[in-house]
């Protein structure tokens, strides 16, 4: 039976040193390019917002157009 002790206690001793071995590590480092962002934004509604303007003032100028 010591035996069979010692041969646990070799391994439980074993697995301690493997585990141990095993250390996770994280690094955190800068990015060596810069972040780049693309934003893909439409200006339509100022676009449109100016021509619907022009058009209301066209149209109360010469009110006989349509």
């Amino acid at each position: 039976m010591t035996r069979r002790r010692a041969a646990n206690g070799l391994i439980a001793a074993g697995l301690l040193l493997v585990a141990a071995a095993c250390n996770p590590t994280v690094k955190i480092e800068a990015p060596d390019k810069p972040i780049e962002i693309n934003l893909n934004v439409k200006i339509e509604q100022e676009v449109r917002v100016k021509v619907d303007r022009e058009l209301d003032n066209v149209l109360a100028k010469n009110p006989d157009l349509f």
